[in-house]
Protein backbone atom coordinates (compact mmCIF):
# COMPACT_ATOMS: atom_id res chain seq x y z
CA UNK A 1 0.00 0.00 0.00
CA UNK A 2 3.04 2.29 0.26
CA UNK A 3 4.68 1.52 -3.09
CA UNK A 4 3.46 4.62 -4.93
CA UNK A 5 4.24 6.95 -2.05
CA UNK A 6 7.75 5.50 -1.77
CA UNK A 7 8.28 5.78 -5.53
CA UNK A 8 7.31 9.46 -5.44
CA UNK A 9 9.69 10.03 -2.52
CA UNK A 10 12.58 8.46 -4.44
CA UNK A 11 11.80 10.83 -7.31
CA UNK A 12 12.30 13.79 -4.99
CA UNK A 13 8.74 14.68 -4.03
CA UNK A 14 8.28 15.65 -0.40
CA UNK A 15 4.56 16.30 0.22
CA UNK A 16 2.39 13.59 -1.31
CA UNK A 17 -1.39 13.74 -1.08
CA UNK A 18 -3.86 10.95 -1.78
CA UNK A 19 -7.15 11.98 -3.38
CA UNK A 20 -10.46 10.12 -3.65
CA UNK A 21 -14.14 10.89 -3.98
CA UNK A 22 -17.43 9.45 -2.78
CA UNK A 23 -20.83 9.87 -4.35
CA UNK A 24 -20.57 9.50 -8.12
CA UNK A 25 -23.37 6.97 -8.32
CA UNK A 26 -26.18 8.35 -6.13
CA UNK A 27 -29.32 10.00 -7.46
CA UNK A 28 -29.18 12.74 -4.82
CA UNK A 29 -26.75 14.87 -2.87
CA UNK A 30 -23.23 16.13 -3.51
CA UNK A 31 -20.05 14.42 -4.59
CA UNK A 32 -17.43 14.70 -1.83
CA UNK A 33 -13.67 14.37 -2.20
CA UNK A 34 -10.91 14.16 0.37
CA UNK A 35 -7.20 14.92 0.21
CA UNK A 36 -4.95 13.26 2.79
CA UNK A 37 -1.24 13.69 3.51
CA UNK A 38 0.14 10.92 5.71
CA UNK A 39 3.38 10.87 7.71
CA UNK A 40 5.99 8.31 6.63
CA UNK A 41 5.49 6.40 9.89
CA UNK A 42 1.70 6.22 9.63
CA UNK A 43 0.46 2.84 10.78
CA UNK A 44 -3.18 1.85 11.03
CA UNK A 45 -4.42 -1.70 10.59
CA UNK A 46 -7.46 -2.07 8.37
CA UNK A 47 -7.03 0.89 6.01
CA UNK A 48 -8.45 -0.10 2.64
CA UNK A 49 -10.87 0.99 -0.05
CA UNK A 50 -13.85 2.41 1.86
CA UNK A 51 -16.27 0.33 -0.25
CA UNK A 52 -14.70 -2.84 1.13
CA UNK A 53 -15.20 -1.76 4.74
CA UNK A 54 -18.33 -1.83 6.87
CA UNK A 55 -19.82 1.46 7.99
CA UNK A 56 -18.78 0.63 11.55
CA UNK A 57 -15.17 0.05 10.46
CA UNK A 58 -15.07 3.25 8.40
CA UNK A 59 -16.42 5.25 11.31
CA UNK A 60 -13.77 3.75 13.60
CA UNK A 61 -10.92 4.54 11.19
CA UNK A 62 -12.10 8.08 10.42
CA UNK A 63 -10.91 9.75 13.68
CA UNK A 64 -7.64 7.77 13.61
CA UNK A 65 -6.82 9.08 10.15
CA UNK A 66 -7.82 12.61 11.16
CA UNK A 67 -5.61 12.45 14.23
CA UNK A 68 -2.51 10.84 12.70
CA UNK A 69 -2.50 12.47 9.24
CA UNK A 70 -0.33 15.48 8.55
CA UNK A 71 -3.28 17.14 6.84
CA UNK A 72 -6.84 16.25 5.80
CA UNK A 73 -9.19 18.35 3.70
CA UNK A 74 -12.55 18.07 1.99
CA UNK A 75 -13.84 19.35 -1.35
CA UNK A 76 -17.51 19.29 -2.34
CA UNK A 77 -19.41 19.74 -5.60
CA UNK A 78 -23.14 20.23 -5.12
CA UNK A 79 -26.02 18.49 -6.87
CA UNK A 80 -26.56 21.73 -8.79
CA UNK A 81 -22.99 21.62 -10.10
CA UNK A 82 -23.35 17.93 -10.98
CA UNK A 83 -26.39 18.78 -13.12
CA UNK A 84 -24.62 21.73 -14.71
CA UNK A 85 -21.28 20.18 -15.68
CA UNK A 86 -21.90 16.37 -15.39
CA UNK A 87 -20.79 13.99 -12.68
CA UNK A 88 -17.27 13.37 -14.00
CA UNK A 89 -16.40 17.05 -14.17
CA UNK A 90 -18.06 17.68 -10.79
CA UNK A 91 -16.00 14.84 -9.26
CA UNK A 92 -12.79 16.34 -10.62
CA UNK A 93 -13.88 19.77 -9.37
CA UNK A 94 -14.47 18.41 -5.87
CA UNK A 95 -11.03 16.79 -5.96
CA UNK A 96 -9.43 20.07 -7.01
CA UNK A 97 -11.20 21.86 -4.17
CA UNK A 98 -9.98 19.24 -1.69
CA UNK A 99 -6.38 19.82 -2.79
CA UNK A 100 -6.81 23.59 -2.68
CA UNK A 101 -8.25 23.35 0.83
CA UNK A 102 -5.05 21.71 2.06
CA UNK A 103 -3.36 25.09 1.74
CA UNK A 104 -5.96 26.95 3.79
CA UNK A 105 -5.92 27.40 7.59
CA UNK A 106 -5.13 25.63 9.80
CA UNK A 107 -2.88 23.40 7.66
CA UNK A 108 -1.23 25.54 4.95
CA UNK A 109 0.18 22.48 3.16
CA UNK A 110 1.09 22.64 -0.53
CA UNK A 111 1.48 19.11 -1.91
CA UNK A 112 4.02 18.66 -4.68
CA UNK A 113 2.63 15.31 -5.83
CA UNK A 114 -0.88 13.87 -6.03
CA UNK A 115 -2.00 10.25 -6.10
CA UNK A 116 -5.54 10.20 -7.51
CA UNK A 117 -8.03 7.35 -7.54
CA UNK A 118 -9.31 6.63 -11.04
CA UNK A 119 -8.03 7.31 -14.52
CA UNK A 120 -8.41 11.08 -14.81
CA UNK A 121 -6.06 13.86 -13.74
CA UNK A 122 -7.02 17.08 -11.96
CA UNK A 123 -6.58 20.38 -13.75
CA UNK A 124 -3.86 21.69 -11.42
CA UNK A 125 -0.24 22.65 -11.84
CA UNK A 126 0.93 19.83 -9.56
CA UNK A 127 2.61 16.60 -10.68
CA UNK A 128 0.21 13.71 -10.29
CA UNK A 129 -0.54 10.09 -11.08
CA UNK A 130 -4.00 8.62 -11.57
CA UNK A 131 -4.33 5.05 -10.32
CA UNK A 132 -7.17 2.78 -11.35
CA UNK A 133 -8.39 1.04 -8.19
CA UNK A 134 -6.00 3.33 -6.35
CA UNK A 135 -8.03 3.04 -3.15
CA UNK A 136 -6.87 -0.60 -2.95
CA UNK A 137 -3.27 0.14 -4.01
CA UNK A 138 -2.24 3.31 -2.20
CA UNK A 139 -2.45 3.96 1.55
CA UNK A 140 -2.95 7.69 1.00
CA UNK A 141 -5.81 7.17 -1.47
CA UNK A 142 -7.38 4.53 0.79
CA UNK A 143 -7.31 6.96 3.71
CA UNK A 144 -8.86 9.66 1.50
CA UNK A 145 -11.60 7.25 0.41
CA UNK A 146 -12.58 6.66 4.04
CA UNK A 147 -12.60 10.37 4.87
CA UNK A 148 -14.68 11.16 1.78
CA UNK A 149 -17.19 8.36 2.34
CA UNK A 150 -17.77 9.03 6.04
CA UNK A 151 -18.09 12.77 5.38
CA UNK A 152 -20.60 12.28 2.58
CA UNK A 153 -22.62 9.79 4.63
CA UNK A 154 -22.88 12.39 7.40
CA UNK A 155 -24.14 14.97 4.90
CA UNK A 156 -26.81 12.57 3.65
CA UNK A 157 -27.86 11.68 7.20
CA UNK A 158 -28.38 15.40 7.82
CA UNK A 159 -30.49 15.66 4.64
CA UNK A 160 -32.62 12.79 5.97
CA UNK A 161 -33.87 15.10 8.71
CA UNK A 162 -35.13 17.55 6.10
CA UNK A 163 -36.47 14.96 3.64
CA UNK A 164 -37.33 11.88 5.77
CA UNK A 165 -39.71 10.44 3.16
CA UNK A 166 -36.73 9.38 1.00
CA UNK A 167 -34.88 7.58 3.83
CA UNK A 168 -31.48 9.01 2.89
CA UNK A 169 -30.14 7.77 6.23
CA UNK A 170 -30.41 4.23 4.90
CA UNK A 171 -29.19 4.37 1.27
CA UNK A 172 -27.34 7.74 1.24
CA UNK A 173 -28.95 8.64 -2.08
CA UNK A 174 -27.86 5.57 -4.02
CA UNK A 175 -30.37 4.08 -6.51
CA UNK A 176 -31.82 1.32 -4.36
CA UNK A 177 -35.24 -0.08 -5.11
CA UNK A 178 -36.71 1.68 -2.07
CA UNK A 179 -35.17 5.00 -3.08
CA UNK A 180 -36.49 4.81 -6.63
CA UNK A 181 -39.94 3.90 -5.30
CA UNK A 182 -39.83 6.95 -3.00
CA UNK A 183 -38.98 9.20 -5.95
CA UNK A 184 -41.92 7.76 -7.91
CA UNK A 185 -44.24 8.28 -4.93
CA UNK A 186 -43.12 11.74 -3.76
CA UNK A 187 -41.35 13.15 -6.81
CA UNK A 188 -37.79 14.50 -6.67
CA UNK A 189 -36.78 16.69 -3.72
CA UNK A 190 -34.47 19.73 -4.03
CA UNK A 191 -31.25 17.70 -3.64
CA UNK A 192 -32.04 15.12 -6.34
CA UNK A 193 -29.82 15.19 -9.42
CA UNK A 194 -32.15 16.21 -12.22
CA UNK A 195 -29.92 14.90 -15.02
CA UNK A 196 -29.67 11.36 -13.63
CA UNK A 197 -31.71 8.50 -15.04
CA UNK A 198 -34.26 7.53 -12.42
CA UNK A 199 -34.85 11.17 -11.50
CA UNK A 200 -35.08 12.64 -14.99
CA UNK A 201 -37.58 9.94 -16.01
CA UNK A 202 -39.90 10.88 -13.14
CA UNK A 203 -39.63 14.57 -13.99
CA UNK A 204 -40.37 13.91 -17.67
CA UNK A 205 -43.28 11.61 -16.81
CA UNK A 206 -44.77 14.31 -14.60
Amino acid sequence: MWQFEHKAKTQGYKIIAGIDEAGRGPLAGPVVSAAVILPHDFACIGINDSKKLSEKKRNALFPIIKEKAIAVSIGIASHHEIDQINILQASLLSMKRAVENLSTPPDFFHPDFLLIDGKFSINMDIDQTALIKGDSRSISIAAASIIAKVTRDAIMKAFHKTYPQYNFIQHKGYPTKAHKEAILKHGPCPIHRRTFKGVKEVINAG
